[in-house]
């Protein structure tokens, strides 16, 4: 089965996870500017979790799923800068304590370090696909917050995200949905810890 039917079969949970209110805030320029610094903080570990994750997957890859993984990594090395960048900008603190959200996401990446492959590139593709639909339903973006919001929307982001789900079809990981459904509430408790925050 190929990755992509898991959105078909989960539709509630990933409408929940790529339609959540925070979105919707961020398109309207209703969140306060404290819950999106929250959230960006938050994300910024998050991202640090997901390099350490990636990283690790590249290790036990098929070699034809290797070139999108590292570049992927690359990517992520960037954005962390780009996260570093915002921070100073914005007045913020990077190291500040995991949120209870952000600390159980980073606990379940470590358990799927453990998993096969298979699951593991799905799980990496449900992530990418979560946040590129999630940030494509706030576009514009109110002005404040444009720049983030075009930052995820990007095509070559697009582009990534559909080489990871080649990758993934590939290895017959499209039967995980167990995972997958863990992933989409731990995206929703993501969005739902920002909300809380505001």
């Amino acid at each position: 089965m190929p990755v992509a039917e898991l959105l078909q079969r989960h539709a509630e949970a990933w409408r929940g996870a790529t339609a959540h209110p925070f979105l919707a805030t961020v398109r309207e320029g209703s969140i306060s500017a404290a819950a999106f610094d929250t959230w960006l903080v938050q994300d910024a570990r998050f991202v640090a979790d997901l390099l350490r994750f990636q990283a690790r997957l590249l290790a036990r890859a098929p070699r034809p799923a290797q070139a999108v993984l590292a570049a992927g990594l690359v990517a992520l090395v960037e954005e962390l800068a780009w996260f570093e960048e915002q921070a100073a900008v914005r007045g913020l603190d990077l190291s500040a304590p995991a949120l209870p959200a952000t600390a159980a996401y980073a606990a379940l990446l470590e358990r799927l370090d453990t998993a096969g492959v298979p699951t593991a590139l799905m799980a990496l593709w449900t992530i990418e696909r979560t946040y590129l639909d999630a940030w494509s339903a706030a576009l514009p973006g109110a002005p404040a917050y444009r720049e983030f919001v075009e930052h995820w929307t990007v095509p070559g982001f697009a582009g990534y995200v559909a080489g990871l789900e080649q990758a993934a079809d590939a290895v017959g990981a499209g039967a995980g949905d167990p995972v997958f459904a863990e992933l989409v509430a731990a995206e929703t408790a993501f969005w739902d810890m920002a909300v809380a925050a505001s």
